[in-house]
């Protein structure tokens, strides 16, 4: 396994700054965020700075896994062109970063109707997103790309059995799972429970730390609350997953005065090494 650092985490930074820092600290790989409101967004970049970001990371020695483009699908019809539009877009600019021979992905999470409650949403949005996610897959199955779908506490698809539903449905293995495990445990699912329903269907793996139950909970640094890192590091290693387990810190925990996305970064990967050895999971 790789452990990897999603710059969804460093808004603020430069990926100059941001991919040096990782690297330095001794990160595996990196998942680039590309969605309005990061410098990487991917609709700024013309193809010269595409290019110098792809071999700025590569020549750090970070592996660049997939991008974050989180951009929500349950919209309504009229703005849903313009969300469609956004991601395709997004599953351009992956095809013309990865190199020979990779299949990258995008990832995004299902989104929330307009006042909806999270965790009664489901039924009634499920068919609109088997028709959406399944044009996402279809676009990117063309584009030589990868679709992930990423369940979320505060979303539609929010529950194991619904995200296997989706894709069953959608019945294309361009649509994959990117498996953040805190949005499971802050529902109290356990992720010994969650990784053998959905490692399968996984392309990604994220975490972040969480204390609390929904509706009362709060995401976290890695080291600051609840999360049991080596035994679910070794439950996915139990499990034959081989790719990236990245940290991804919440906006919510970003949003606490004095939060240093330097010193994130840092506290993470101290936790999260400490935790590679401890569950006797190789790197790299």
């Amino acid at each position: 396994m790789r452990l990897g650092y999603n710059t969804w985490s460093m808004p603020t930074l430069s990926i100059d700054t941001a991919a040096a820092h990782l690297a330095k600290l001794g990160y595996d790989s990196l998942e680039l965020t590309i969605c309005p409101g990061w410098p990487t967004e991917a609709t700024g970049l013309d193809r010269a700075e595409r290019r110098r970001i792809r071999s700025l990371i590569a020549d750090l020695g970070l592996h660049l896994t997939g991008c974050t483009g989180n951009t929500p699908v349950l919209v309504d019809g009229e703005a849903w062109p313009t969300a469609r539009a956004r991601l395709e877009t997004y599953l351009d600019f992956i095809a013309e970063i990865q190199g020979h021979g990779e299949r990258m992905y995008l990832a995004t999470t299902s989104g929330l109707p307009a006042g909806s409650d999270p965790a009664n949403a489901w039924d009634s949005s499920r068919n609109l997103l088997v028709e959406r996610f399944g044009h996402l897959a279809a676009y990117a199955s063309e584009r030589g790309v990868t679709m992930h779908l990423e369940p979320h506490v505060m979303t539609a698809v929010r529950r194991a059995e619904d995200a296997l539903w989706l894709l069953d449905q959608v019945a294309q293995p361009s649509l994959r799972l990117s498996l953040d495990i805190s949005h499971f445990e802050v529902q109290g699912v356990d992720f010994r429970e969650v990784v053998p329903r959905l490692i399968e269907r996984t392309g990604a793996v994220e975490v972040k730390d969480e204390r609390g139950v929904y509706p009362d909970f709060e995401f976290l640094i890695p080291g600051e609350g609840e999360m049991d890192y080596t035994g679910f590091l070794e439950t996915l290693a139990q499990h034959r997953y081989e790719g990236s387990v990245s940290v991804e810190v919440s906006v919510f925990r970003q949003a606490i005065a004095g939060y240093d996305p330097l010193a994130a970064a840092a506290t993470s990967y101290r936790v999260l090494a400490a935790a590679f050895a401890q569950a006797g999971v190789a790197r790299g």
